[in-house]
């Protein structure tokens, strides 16, 4: 065999095992992601749920939050309300008199996005300054609001 026919084989060959590395490769990748996602990142179900658990969207769109500034954290106790939608969206909600606080209106989907991206009640009122005013698309905040209607 000539000196051409050696180097084609020897590319052929070079190529042969290039294509079967980057198949073992593209095979590690799907097994170490099983079907959770990737190793200590896990897959979610709906963009919704991802961004509630990211502030990332599947589609690539930009989600950012303008936090108020505020006293430091150190050594306060914040008291997150229960966000389920049923829970937001029942007239029982908006009563806070136990607690001193005048009670407001239950949300509605409306109102629920005006607190997600404005930071303020039903009736227009600022949350406190621990609560970020999130921007995203309509379609991402469709999302979110969807996911939040499935939490049990």
């Amino acid at each position: 065999m000539d000196e051409t026919g050696t180097s084609g084989l020897r590319v052929i060959g070079g190529a042969v095992l290039v294509g079967l590395l980057l198949a073992a490769c593209a095979g590690a990748l799907l097994w170490f992601a099983g079907p959770r996602g990737l190793v200590g990142v896990p897959r979610f179900d709906s963009n919704g749920a991802q961004i509630y658990f990211t502030g990332t969207s599947q589609r690539g769109t930009r989600i950012t939050a303008d936090m108020e500034p505020g006293m430091g954290m150190m050594m306060r106790i914040i008291q997150v309300p229960d966000i389920r939608y049923d829970t937001l969206t029942s007239d029982e909600h908006g009563g806070h008199e136990e607690e001193g606080e005048e009670g407001h209106p239950p949300y509605t989907e409306e109102t629920i996005k005006r607190a997600i991206t404005e930071g303020v009640n039903p009736d227009g009122e600022p949350f406190d300054w621990p609560m970020p005013r999130w921007s995203m698309s309509d379609a991402d905040l469709n999302d979110m609001v969807d996911f939040l209607k499935s939490l049990d």
